[in-house]
């Protein structure tokens, strides 16, 4: 699967590789930061407030996870067009995935409109749910803007140009603060909101950063935008085109969608053993997941370069840049190890004071470092095959070791044996390696197939 190249080559595509993953990572970043400016900025006003927007966050994030994984599929579709030499296109394809993001919006905007009405149904407190009503309600009036942001940030990473979304999320991020502050608080006017300001900041936040991006890539000079204007001479929606995006984006999303909710069922599973288990589960699953954003910004990039190779029916630059990514996963995930088990004491003393859920958290930690290598080399394999345009069968191996292997291992281990909190690791890790050897398959037998579909 891996083949041989040469060191000028690996040296040509991994500097192509780090200047496109570096804006997306500083991206991926900004975008988790603001759900922890919610959290800090809400939980200064009081506990159930704080409890209220992780109510609430928790049940539109997984929604917003579902809506860009299925509009990300411009990203491939753009790449594609590019590698082809089929600058033309790039508008057509642009204006039918907006047509869908706008229809996405108004459904996710309804949905999360109407997610309150189920509060009492899903057992939150009483106390809780009148914040966490207002901070639903607000956050839903953001649902449009989250998804024609994602096809213009698709848009301009196809382009390989990362740099103003990651400018315009810095943006996002450092305005975020004070539209909390004032809706919080109330000031200059502003109704106060408490912990359901947030809500509303985070809607108006939403709302700026697609204005800028969208403006930007409507006047910018640069030649990627100048030659590829897509708010000229809107076409009307194309069945065939929308069809064809949904075909490839719909089971990105629920494959997303999937591998999220397992990880935030992890706490619901391992809640009956207790506050300190649970807590401990948390502070390990908060590390790894911000170490998750370097591999998952190196897929992306790695869908983009793809996604050219593919357009242009280059099998042995296609290969080559796969090489280049998987080695460069290997050599994050060993770094990653390595940090983990020389900084354990301070990662965990970072996300709590307790000297008990510290010292379980440590323990936890261990099981991360096997975590980190089977996680980054599937997602960077589904990066990859997402690039070749082959995702339907990616999620069914999502679901297949997600949910129907990792899960209820996880809940057998965790709740019928005297395993404890790691019983839920052990099967996290379990999923992850079985999800890498079918996703390794899938690869190999795709370039079997375009290897004798190109010969």
């Amino acid at each position: 699967m891996v083949l041989p190249i040469s060191f000028a080559d690996f040296k040509s595509y991994s500097l192509r590789l780090g200047v496109l993953a570096l804006p997306i990572l500083i991206t991926q970043f900004c975008q988790a930061a603001l759900g922890v400016v919610d959290a800090i900025m809400a939980g200064q006003v009081s506990a159930l407030d704080l409890a209220a927007v992780a109510v609430g966050s928790g049940i539109w994030l997984p929604l917003f996870l579902l809506a860009t994984g299925i509009l990300i599929a411009t990203t491939p579709l753009i790449g594609e067009a590019v590698g082809q030499n089929k600058y033309d296109q790039v508008p057509h394809i642009t204006q039918q995935s907006i047509w869908t993001a706008g229809v996405i919006g108004i459904l996710g905007f309804i949905i999360v409109s109407l997610m309150p009405n189920v509060l009492g149904l899903m057992g939150v407190p009483a106390d809780i749910q009148p914040i966490a009503t207002m901070y639903l309600r607000a956050v839903a009036f953001g649902f449009p803007a989250i998804a024609v942001y994602a096809v213009l940030r698709s848009y301009c990473e196809a382009l390989g140009r990362p740099e103003p979304v990651t400018v315009i999320s810095i943006i996002g991020l450092l305005a975020d603060i004070p539209l909390n502050y004032i809706f919080i608080h109330g000031l200059f006017g502003m109704p106060e909101l408490g912990g359901a300001g947030c809500g509303v900041a985070t809607a108006i936040v939403l709302w700026i950063n697609v204005l800028l991006l969208g403006t930007y890539t409507t006047f910018s000079k640069r030649q990627q935008f100048a030659s590829t204007r897509f708010f000229y001479s809107f076409t009307r929606p194309n069945r065939a085109q929308i069809t064809k995006l949904l075909k490839l984006g719909i089971p990105i999303g629920i494959s997303i969608f999937f591998e999220a909710s397992l990880f935030s069922l992890g706490a619901l599973v391992i809640s009956p053993l207790g506050a300190l288990a649970t807590a401990s589960h948390q502070v390990a699953l908060s590390v790894t997941s911000q170490l998750f954003m370097i591999p998952i910004s190196v897929a992306m990039a790695l869908t983009i370069m793809i996604s050219n190779r593919f357009g242009e029916k280059n099998l042995l630059a296609l290969r080559h840049v796969q090489t280049t990514g998987l080695i460069w996963t290997v050599l994050i995930a060993l770094t990653s190890m390595l940090g983990i088990w020389l900084f354990r004491p301070q990662l965990a003393a970072a996300f709590t004071d307790n000297p008990e859920v510290r010292a379980q958290a440590m323990h936890l930690l261990i099981f991360a470092l096997a975590y980190q290598l089977f996680d980054g080399w599937q997602v960077n394999i589904a990066g990859i095959l997402r690039g070749m345009q082959d995702t339907t069968v990616p999620m069914w191996v999502t679901l297949f070791c997600y949910w129907l292997v990792a899960l209820p291992l996880g809940i057998y281990l965790v709740r019928f044996t005297d395993i404890g909190a790691q019983g839920f690791w052990m099967a996290l890790i379990t999923g992850l390696f079985l999800s890498s050897i079918l996703l390794t398959l899938r690869l190999r037998y795709q370039q079997k197939r375009l290897t004798a579909k190109w010969a």
